[in-house]
């Protein structure tokens, strides 16, 4: 077992076993001599693979018949443009409600190949606002939003409830498979996979198959949903690894029960971290009670003078990743599947342990 403890926004900690049997077949899966790295994404042998990994994902998530998954490259940041390039066509609005950094950075690219309005924000309380408060526009192409925001550490703790006829898209990468979701409330979800899924380098795209096709001419084929699903993601050369690793992950998740057990351990993570910084006033934990995000956890010292010693002695106790994001500073504990509850026993002793000394 590890004696680090890994809080890393992303990429982030991979589940013990996964990175052991993925240790264990690097030079010879399944008895075939090679890695899986090294062969062919047509082979008969990979395609039963990707079979089972979309197939125990579709699982998890009860996806719907009539939604395809795709697996693709590029990112969740390549989907700012390519649900906008699908899904839209260059005289239409799209609509997002905007609780952070990835949101306003999803505006931004959407806005670049249609007109792209802020249908919500955080309010003065910095809470996210009721649907009902939504400035929603009239036929708009679809709505985005953000339902965990990895750096600024706010989450709809329910979906947005829309009108029949506006699509729903969101941008799941740092919560999708940490709690039971509704799909069939969603157009179109997408995922970068290096929170909760696996490494980097993959992203997992849920959407509706009526989406289909595009509705403008001309977007290159990478950039076209139907062209992908056509091809069953194998388009182009996928990150095959990447791929395996996230078919492990789903395997794993499941042999634990699912995600209605992930949720209860990521509440408690949660639930026990933020009752230490609530009780303590030498941290604070700026985020709102009814905003605030269970997988990644903002906080500051309020001498922020201290931070820099703060973060070389947990480094030095094994707890990595804890340096907020460098647009926002300040400190983040981010609590994904695969961060134990026993690691969060240690970082609160930790944060208890360093406040007596120096507080």
């Amino acid at each position: 077992m590890s004696l680090t403890h890994n809080f890393s926004a992303g990429p982030a900690k991979l589940p013990e076993p996964v990175l052991e049997r993925a240790q264990a077949e690097l030079r010879d899966w399944q008895g075939r001599g090679v890695s899986v790295m090294e062969i062919s994404h047509r082979s008969d042998a990979f395609m039963a693979l990707r079979n089972q990994a979309e197939d125990s994902l579709r699982a998890l998530l009860a996806v719907p018949d009539d939604y395809d998954i795709l697996f693709l490259q590029g990112g969740a940041t390549l989907q700012f443009a390519m649900t906008a390039l699908n899904l839209s066509t260059p005289t239409d609005t799209i609509d997002f409600a905007i609780t952070g950094s990835w949101g306003r950075k999803a505006i931004a690219e959407a806005s670049r190949f249609a007109t792209g309005h802020a249908a919500a924000t955080l309010d003065f309380d910095g809470l996210v606002p009721d649907v009902e408060a939504w400035s929603l526009s009239e036929q708009a192409a679809y709505c985005h939003y953000t339902p965990n925001e990895t750096i600024d550490g706010v989450e709809f703790h329910v979906t947005p409830k829309l009108p029949d006829d506006v699509p729903l898209v969101a941008d799941f990468s740092s919560s999708i498979l940490s709690r039971p979701i509704d799909v069939s409330e969603h157009a179109l979800i997408y995922a970068g996979a290096q929170k909760n899924i696996g490494p980097a380098g993959l992203t997992v795209v849920i959407l509706r198959r009526a989406l289909m096709p595009a509705r403008r001419d001309g977007i290159p084929e990478l950039m076209n949903y139907q062209v992908h699903s056509q091809a069953q993601s194998l388009r182009n050369t996928p990150p095959t690894f990447a791929w395996y690793l996230a078919g492990l992950v789903f395997e794993w998740l499941q042999a634990q029960g699912g995600l209605d057990v992930m949720a209860q351990r990521n509440q408690q993570k949660a639930e026990l971290l933020y009752r230490a910084l609530d009780a303590s006033e030498f941290y604070t934990a700026p985020v709102p009670p009814l905003a605030r995000s269970r997988m990644n956890v903002i906080f500051r010292l309020t001498d922020e003078s201290l931070q820099k010693r703060w973060l070389a002695e947990a480094e030095a106790a094994g707890l990595l990743g804890l340096k907020g994001h460098r647009s926002v500073g300040g400190l983040r504990a981010s609590l994904y599947n695969a961060v134990s509850l026993d690691s969060v026993r240690v970082l609160v002793d930790f944060l208890t342990d360093f406040e007596a000394r120096c507080g």
